[in-house]
């Protein structure tokens, strides 16, 4: 949409105010309110944008290791280019467009004056898609999301300490016709303003849990796939505040229940719009390019861990019997395993990763997926036999069970700087190292319950 077309559906629309803001490493969404006349004179040649949030945590706490940016840098600006094509209306401030930018730094010998900003995990997944588009293919992905809903406010979550939490309905209530009926308000309200927001669902339901559901967003070219992803967390979350909710995506909010998964589905298409997964003649109807694929992504996946599971309460769902795999492997139909292949046809023969978690940072999980997968292809690496039966069973290539021991097999991967760049990597690496260190020093409440008295 050029400018012109933009003001025309600005004022069709009756839009006053823009907000624009872009994903950091940890997903979170970093954005600010500018004024009409500021945003038409930043929308081609973009801004600048303190480059602190590449430089402090998901805590807003200043690393002490970081390269790109810190005290030895001043903290300067880096560039922030608006991404037109992602102009949405925010569904609860009518008036108000919302677009997504990207973050790059100046340089004038790269196309268009600037290169990507190397911690920029938006611009990781744009690499990633156009080396998939050198060798032909195009990816699509659609991403499910599992996340608890509490009868709590920002101000009770503190006060409790975020313990004795009031889910918005008790009791174990999978696939429940009845507690979507009760809660009809707020589910009606999910799938209408998400779809309002571009962010169209394909399912919502109950999982297994007091006050959890779970989300099938509807597949889609594989940026706007992460975008919707990224948005439906950070939307889902303004939206259960003005219901009177709180919404957590942690990976394992409570030792007593199960985790919530991330799930990414997903297939490539060659330049005639067919699905390369697919043969009909291929054993499970899986052409060489899908086992390929497979393959590397099941070779990538342990030293890949930390790209997959980037929090440290991530690694507290890598335990037997909450479906999370515990090693690298696939199957056919098998949700034990942590690669499921869904074979479906020419249209519909998809790949479901299931290690992830939905905690995820979508750009960085959908990038590494592909990433791992397109080098399988190029390697043509076969993947190992298909897993039957309960694959967490198989004690062979192991999944690392900490963040320290993930981040710890990442930073000795030459292969994960191969085919997601030395400077991505070596910034990644550095940010869940002082994840790893702020655990370290905290003492727990399961510590002080422990220990307190009788040591």
């Amino acid at each position: 949409m050029d400018v012109a077309a933009l003001k025309q559906k600005f004022d069709e629309l009756g839009i006053k105010k823009v907000k624009v803001g872009g994903f950091d490493l940890d997903g979170v969404l970093r954005g600010k309110y500018v004024a009409l006349d500021k945003f038409w004179s930043v929308l081609e040649p973009g801004f600048g944008f303190c480059d602190v949030i590449f430089g402090w945590d998901i805590a807003d706490v200043l690393y002490d290791n970081a390269k790109v940016t810190g005290w030895h840098s001043g903290y300067p600006d880096t560039h922030a280019m608006i991404d037109a094509s992602t102009f949405r209306v925010l569904p609860a401030e009518l008036d108000t467009a919302a677009f997504i930018v990207d973050f790059v730094e100046k340089d004038p010998s790269a196309p268009g004056g600037h290169r990507p900003h190397p911690a920029c995990p938006r611009a990781l997944l744009k690499t990633v898609l156009a080396r998939a588009k050198e060798r032909g293919f195009t990816a699509t992905v659609g991403v499910e999301l599992e996340f608890w809903v509490f009868k709590e406010t920002p101000e009770t979550l503190q006060e409790k300490g975020f313990r004795e939490l009031t889910p918005i309905s008790p009791g174990m209530f999978g696939y429940s016709w009845l507690r979507e009926e009760q809660n009809r308000a707020f589910c009606h309200a999910i799938l209408d303003e998400m779809k309002a927001f571009d962010v169209e669902l394909e399912a919502l339901h109950t999982e297994t849990g007091p006050g959890v559901y779970e989300v099938a967003i509807k597949y889609d070219e594989a940026l706007r796939a992460a975008d919707k992803a990224a948005l439906f967390k950070t939307q889902l979350k303004s939206l259960a505040s003005r219901h009177g909710l709180a919404v957590t995506f942690m990976a394992k909010w409570s030792h007593d229940l199960p985790g919530s998964s991330g799930h990414l589905h997903q297939a490539l298409w060659n330049a005639q719009k067919k699905n390369v997964f697919y043969d009909e003649a291929g054993a499970h109807q899986l052409s060489k390019i899908a086992r390929h694929y497979v393959g590397g992504q099941v070779d990538l996946m342990p030293e890949l861990t930390a790209l997959y599971s980037p929090t440290v309460n991530a690694y507290k769902r890598y335990v037997p019997g909450v479906w999370a795999p515990l090693n690298a492997s696939w199957g056919i139909e098998n949700r034990t395993t942590a690669i499921r292949v869904i074979p479906g046809g020419p249209s519909s023969t998809r790949i479901e990763y299931r290690q992830t978690a939905a905690d995820i940072n979508p750009y960085v999980a959908i990038a590494t997926c592909l990433a791992a997968g397109l080098w399988g292809i190029e390697n043509e690496i076969e993947p190992p036999a298909v897993a039957e039966g309960d694959a967490s069973a198989n004690k062979e290539r192991r999944l690392p069970r900490t963040l320290r021991e993930a981040t710890d097999w990442l930073d000795e991967s030459k292969r994960a700087r191969d085919i997601l760049g030395e400077a991505f990597v070596d910034h990644y690496v550095r940010t869940r190292d002082w994840e790893v260190r702020q655990y370290e020093r905290a003492v727990t409440d399961w510590e002080l319950r422990r220990y307190f008295e009788s040591v």
